[in-house]
């Protein structure tokens, strides 16, 4: 990667071309893996603690209808996540373009 860096003429500003910036972005990456493992670990293993906690106490979920928690699944959840990121950056994109097409009727001159 510092390679492909170097050949694109660019760098990381404070850090040395070579080495340093190959140690650099490893660790960088490394932090960015061990964070999103850390994220997945916990949402894999969130829904069966819910579970457990709605076993052990038996009243907790209860509303006033009297109904029970409804639990996702681990792989629901991250689907449903997943679903919610993507229509959030679709809708950004169509308000982006909005922005341009104002800008283009107008013509660039103005």
């Amino acid at each position: 990667m510092a390679e492909n860096l170097r050949k694109q003429g660019a760098s990381i500003p404070g850090i040395r071309p070579g080495k340093r910036t190959e140690g650099y972005l490893t660790e960088k990456v490394r932090r960015i893996t061990l964070v999103g493992a850390l994220f997945l670990g916990v949402v894999a293993v969130l829904p069966w603690l819910v579970d457990l906690l709605v076993k052990l106490f038996p009243g907790v979920g209860t509303g006033i209808t009297g109904s029970g928690v409804m639990l996702i699944s681990s792989t629901g959840l991250l689907i449903t996540v997943g679903v919610v990121l993507d229509t959030m950056r679709k809708l950004e994109a169509q308000l982006q373009m909005r922005h341009y097409d104002k800008f283009l009727r107008r013509g660039i001159l103005g």
